[in-house]
């Protein structure tokens, strides 16, 4: 010890690194325990090749614990301003649980059938009878090239969401 630290001077500044040097583990720890699990990260976002899809035969992928419509819409198939268009195909993307009580519609030739309650939505998500207050809600998507990236919100569903479909 130098002349001019005295012992109380000494002593606090052993404490202040011995602290220091605690809460530093502390504070990383915390962070870890805090941030996603990697499953949770991976679960956020799901990737499906429109490629492979047949017209008029809808895919269901699950997003966050949900079941995800999405389906090729045929020539014969009403358009809709709720329809994702990629190229000259145009798609329905839905989140597959009905809007009035959460049940998972089932599909039937053209349209969703909610078993439940008899709603029924169009190939577009469109309720067309029944309970459901509205239509199928639309997940966060974005579009890179040909593959539908839910979880991502990209231009093209800001521009479904501004059409207040």
């Amino acid at each position: 010890m130098s002349n001019n630290t005295n012992r109380r001077s000494f002593i606090g500044f052993s404490f202040a690194a011995v602290a220091a040097a605690g809460a530093v583990p502390m504070l990383i720890g915390m962070k870890k325990a805090w941030d996603p699990l990697p499953s949770v990260l991976a679960g956020g976002f799901t990737e499906v090749d429109l490629t492979t899809l047949k017209p008029g035969n809808p895919a269901t992928v699950e997003w966050r614990g949900k079941p995800v419509f999405v389906l090729k819409k045929t020539a014969e198939m009403e358009s809709s301003d709720r329809d994702l268009i990629v190229g000259d195909d145009r798609f329905t993307v839905a989140i597959g649980l009905c809007t009035h009580l959460g049940c998972i519609p089932a599909w039937k030739k053209t349209a969703w059938k909610c078993a439940c309650h008899g709603g029924q939505f169009d190939a577009s998500g469109k309720q067309t009878f029944g309970p459901p207050p509205r239509p199928l809600d639309l997940p966060e998507f974005g579009l890179k090239g040909n593959i539908l990236v839910l979880g991502e919100t990209g231009p093209e569903y800001k521009k479904l969401m501004t059409a207040k479909v």
